[in-house]
């Protein structure tokens, strides 16, 4: 769990809560059921109108990693770059089958393949440079979403604002009907800036991190192939595990 994000998100909110409360309102005014439906769906509707389908839906299933990172595997990594180093220099390359059958990822899985399959190095750097790329490419699409829901609020908010006056308008001449229409008006406008740059925005910047992460250790990987493909000297992979070990 990543604390320092539960903690913001809760920082957020009771800072709100605080300045509503030392100003002298009501903590309840800020709770508008119509206002929410109107930013929130929406913002969720213009959010789809843009996006595949695939790429909403992996950007929704994305929002865990902003309370529940991808654990950090620099270390491991680490350890198995030296153990395929030290295999494919005692045994050969074929040695390295074994790793590939026990790896549970991926990219890592296919690299060792290749290499055991013999293909020529400068080809298996392209072929990985490429499985990056479209790796990077997906997540960078899906973290979109967060991003678009962050321009679109605030504007959704402001048509909030402008339903709420016209249901003012409408009401000019029966005065108890003029508090909610307001009230949509200003909630509104509170809901769409607040969610965009208190929660999508956050999440946006934050998935970005994450996933420039993830394609920074997986081109150290793809240049780790690459030295043993080609059969470069370990003192080069030795460097690369430090450069891992620092790489943040």
């Amino acid at each position: 769990m990543d604390w320092a994000s539960v903690a913001g998100l809760l920082l957020a909110i009771a800072g709100i809560a605080a300045g509503q409360a030392l100003d002298g309102g009501k903590l309840a005014s800020l709770v508008h059921p119509a206002a929410f439906a109107i930013v929130v769906v929406g913002t969720l509707g213009a959010v789809l109108l843009q996006s595949r389908l695939t790429l909403f839906l992996r950007g929704m299933r994305m929002l865990r990693w902003v309370f529940q990172p991808p654990p950090d595997g620099r270390a491991a990594l680490a350890r198995d770059v030296a153990q395929w180093n030290a295999s494919a220099r005692r045994d050969g390359l074929l040695s390295l089958e074994q790793y590939m059958q026990a790896s549970k990822d991926g990219f890592i899985a296919k690299g060792l393949r290749m290499i055991v399959d013999g293909i020529e190095a400068d080809k298996l750097r392209h072929l990985l440079d490429v499985e990056i790329s479209a790796y990077e490419t997906a997540n960078r699409q899906a973290v979109r979403v967060w991003e678009a829901a962050a321009g679109y609020a605030p504007t959704i908010g402001i048509l909030g604002a402008v339903l709420g006056l016209i249901h003012v308008m409408e009401n000019l001449s029966e005065p108890g009907k003029l508090g909610g229409g307001i009230a949509v008006a200003f909630v509104s406008t509170i809901y769409g800036v607040g969610l965009a740059n208190l929660f999508f925005l956050p999440i946006a910047n934050k998935l970005k991190a994450i996933v420039s992460r993830q394609v920074a250790q997986y081109e150290m990987v793809a240049a780790v192939f690459y030295d043993i493909a080609s059969g470069d000297h370990s003192r080069i992979i030795e460097e690369r595990i430090a450069s891992l070990m620092r790489e943040y």
